[in-house]
């Protein structure tokens, strides 16, 4: 009797691999001694339609640490070019990093199934390829606390052990992540193929983009420059959402930085405590260049990159044309960014109409906060409680409260002006402002237990806070305080390579 066909675990259909030849190279991931799951994404596994149970398991650790290539998987590692700080490598690629294939979701999206420290690659450049428990799993809370909050990411679906040694400062753990993401193009991905001069890939490159991104320009006979203002509409959405809960990203490369508009590479990133335009986390940041104020402005430059790098297929026989519609949209961007920004500190406010004194409003707000070095969260989210007759919380914040009481006055005037009543409002100012965040040092409590001492336990309860961010629960209330002073005055964050 004929054994049952074994029911394949991913169904994968390949395009990249498929339809881009000469982008990628080929390669297999490093086999590695002992995997075991750390964690395992199993909501996110069912939204791509995933046998969750099957790869919650031994097969899953087996699969995501690298010893399994699931059938239908084309491994291969990603060319790609960039601007780290400002200075242009022509060649950098998945250095450590591998797309395994990619995967239709339960609502028809295309989304990538790709490693992060799977070994080395042709790209690696004398690197290990390699990555530590402790990396890896800062990228699992990143993504999954900026998830919650409703703002674009990759995601992580695995966390898997190695059971073998990391060597970087000093011996760690290894691991090995799986990353789901809306694609994996970059705006580094158009530069490796313009800085080439390859015209014909980088024209299969945008085409396959578009097709895949914005299939609503295929076949334009401007749509590159379209792919362009897409490319900047969702970056200065993204851009917003991120200062609106004070998220510092750490190393705005160009290679960090998607076509999809998804948030990607959590190395040297955190959430800002109290409000400081010039806030830096990175230790690898030393003037500053993506410090929290500076993202509005690096996505512009970033974004100038992808321009100059799309020109050649913008309007070949005119330039000149090319160059001055590529200028206009990064020109268009700081107004694009202003409109994004200000409607969310409009919710943020309870505002739910316009008017032309809100951007003076939240400005004097957050000059206000900055002024008195108040935590950024707490405030937005303790400004919500004042709208609902509960003052003093906030007011505690302030060591003076005199210029509070003067900025509340123009506020609650302003609201007056909506039709919405202050419970109404408080209670839609709490679904724009979190209370939890990936405070960082909770983030690195869980990371450390987990390197050390193999503790997942306060990982898993980080998490579990960071589900719901918008919904205070009795018991939680030390996930909501900000670090002592001292703390995070040194707090500094790392690359993780």
């Amino acid at each position: 009797m004929t054994e049952p066909a074994l029911r394949p675990l991913f169904h994968f259909d390949n395009s990249y691999a498929r339809d881009l030849p000469g982008l990628a190279v080929p390669w297999q991931p490093r086999r590695v001694d002992a995997p075991s799951l750390l964690w395992f994404n199993r909501a996110l596994a069912e939204e791509l339609q995933l046998d969750a149970e099957a790869l919650a398991g031994e097969r899953g650790a087996a699969i995501f640490g690298g010893n399994e290539v699931p059938e239908g998987a084309t491994p291969i590692a990603q060319a790609y070019a960039g601007h780290q700080f400002g200075g242009f490598s022509p060649s950098l690629g998945d250095g450590r990093a591998l797309l395994l294939g990619e995967v239709l979701d339960r609502h028809g999206r295309r989304r990538d199934i790709a490693f992060k420290g799977s070994g080395p690659t042709p790209f690696s450049r004398g690197g290990d390829g390699r990555a530590a428990v402790g990396p890896v799993l800062r990228e699992v809370i990143i993504g999954e606390a900026l998830q919650a909050l409703g703002i674009p990411t990759t995601r992580a679906l695995a966390a898997v052990a190695t059971g073998e040694p990391v060597f970087r400062e000093g011996t760690l753990p290894g691991a090995v992540l799986t990353r789901v993401a809306a694609s994996h193009l970059r705006v580094g991905t158009f530069q490796f193929f313009a800085a080439r001069g390859d015209i014909d890939k980088l024209r299969l490159l945008a085409d396959h983009a578009i097709a895949r991104h914005d299939p609503q320009l295929a076949g334009d006979p401007d749509r590159y420059m379209g792919l362009l203002r897409a490319v900047a509409e969702r970056q200065a959405a993204l851009i917003a959402r991120w200062m609106h809960v004070g998220f510092i990203h750490g190393v705005m490369n160009t290679d960090n930085m998607t076509i999809s508009g998804e948030s990607i590479d959590f190395g040297p990133c955190a959430f800002m405590e109290a409000h400081d335009p010039d806030a830096v986390f990175s230790s690898i940041d030393t003037h500053g260049r993506y410090a929290y104020a500076n993202q509005p402005l690096i996505a512009r430059w970033n974004l100038a990159r992808l321009a100059e790098a799309l020109l050649p297929l913008v309007d070949a026989d005119d330039p000149q044309r090319a160059v001055a519609g590529a200028t206009d949209v990064i020109d268009s961007f700081p107004a694009l960014y202003d409109r994004h920004w200000l409607t969310g500190a409009r919710a943020k406010l309870g505002l739910a109409r316009g008017d032309d004194g809100d951007q003076a409003l939240a400005d004097d707000w957050l000059a206000l906060l900055q002024s008195q070095a108040v935590d950024h969260t707490l405030a937005w989210r303790y400004l919500a409680d004042a709208a609902d007759g509960d003052g003093p919380k906030l007011q505690a914040l302030f060591e003076d409260a005199r210029p509070l009481h003067e900025w509340l006055a123009r506020w609650r005037a302003r609201a007056q002006a909506e039709s919405s009543m202050p419970a109404q409002r408080a209670a839609a100012m709490r679904r724009a402002s979190p209370l939890y965040i990936a405070r960082n040092h909770h983030v690195e409590d869980a990371l450390r237990a987990a390197s050390a001492d193999g503790n997942l336990q306060p990982l898993h309860a980080l998490l579990a806070v960071l589900a719901q961010p918008f919904d205070e629960r009795p018991g939680l209330e030390a996930y909501a305080m900000p670090a002592p002073p001292e703390v995070t005055a040194h707090y500094r964050t790392f690359c993780g390579t």
